[in-house]
């Protein structure tokens, strides 16, 4: 994460920073206003600023005059069934203002959520960092064989292995119990490591040879004296840029909901991790039925359902039976946990 020591003096004084205020304020949202929170390479999360909590919530929902009710079970039971029953307007009245500092490629996916307030660093008005994105090694895959926009992966999800470099196979990770590795297996977990390691150089060094092309051609542009909005064109979509993001509590979970998600790209997943700790610590009880209802949760069909609740009557199902399409029958298997 790249902080300049001026850019840190500003945050800390920001930090110093002391107003009396009748408004709600959570304690552990003050812990860290104004920080920047590192994702990626050189990207940040900072929480500019919030209105609202859990109580406002509760307040909206029952058009109160106080801040809800005063035992936090009875507020918990009340969010977990806005959020259930997907009601919206109770977490319309949150805000949130987020300082993020992003790749352009992930913010090209993050624009798509339309329903915020946005204002990005001007590269007509200003001179970019040289600084750009470039995967760690663990990140480097194949294309999918079934998902056209993402990277291919095994039945447990993790990223499959570039290159065909013939190493000995790792053995299996020591758990409790179980014999000590081998000097065999050690050495062979080393020379897979190494290998792993070459490979993921020979893709991450044509990367960064190319970013650094372009942004050496971008300042000989500048100092030639062409404007910074065409001298910026042929920068690569690894380009840091920086934004101010405002957006409500119902769009900022539906944000997460999408970009959290399994199927969402990893560089995008990594910032919505982050936001979502912040949304723990900002409306705790609105996290948990988070949690609870949308990102543990899951929707089904009708015809789904009706599966459902034939296999629970003990009827052998056919999947051909069903007005479902086999990516469907699929994804409702492994909704229950089904082989």
């Amino acid at each position: 994460m790249s902080i300049t020591p001026e850019q840190q003096a500003e945050i800390d004084a920001l930090r110093e920073e002391q107003h009396e205020t009748r408004r709600a304020t959570v304690p552990a949202v003050e812990e860290v206003l104004y920080q920047p929170l590192q994702v990626l390479d050189h990207g940040f999360v900072r929480v500019v600023d919030y209105m609202g909590d859990d109580a406002a919530i509760v307040q909206a929902a029952r058009v109160s005059y106080g801040r809800g009710t005063k035992r936090t079970r009875d507020d918990q039971g009340l969010i977990n069934y806005l959020m259930r029953n997907a009601h919206t307007s109770p977490f319309e009245m949150c805000e949130i203002k987020l300082h993020v500092k992003l790749p352009i490629f992930v913010a090209r996916q993050w624009i798509r959520h339309r329903m915020a307030n946005v204002n990005e660093y001007s590269a007509r008005y200003s001179v970019l960092d040289r600084e750009f994105y470039i995967p760690r090694g663990e990140q480097l895959a194949i294309q999918s064989a079934t998902n056209n926009q993402g990277r291919g992966t095994t039945g447990a999800g993790e990223q499959l292995a570039l290159g065909s470099v013939p190493v000995p196979q790792a053995a299996p990770e020591r758990r409790p119990g179980r014999r000590r590795k081998t000097r065999a297996e050690q050495i062979a977990e080393m020379q897979r490591a190494e290998a792993t390691r070459v490979e993921a150089q020979r893709f991450q060094k044509p990367m960064t040879e190319d970013a650094q092309r372009s942004f050496d051609q971008y300042d000989r542009l500048l100092d030639d004296g062409l404007t910074r909005e065409l001298a910026r064109i042929g920068l690569p979509l690894s380009t840091y840029t920086q934004w101010y993001w405002k957006t409500d509590l119902h769009n900022l979970l539906h944000f997460l909901a999408l970009r959290g998600d399994a199927h969402a790209q990893w560089e995008i997943q990594e910032y919505a991790r982050v936001i979502l700790d912040i949304v723990e610590r900002w409306v705790p009880l609105t996290a948990n039925a988070f949690h609870r209802y949308r990102v543990g949760g899951a929707r089904l069909s009708a015809e789904g359902l009706s599966a459902v609740k034939r296999m629970l009557a003990g009827e052998e199902i056919d999947p051909a039976e069903l007005e479902m399409s086999p990516r469907e029958w699929r994804e409702l298997k492994q909704t229950l946990g089904l082989p």
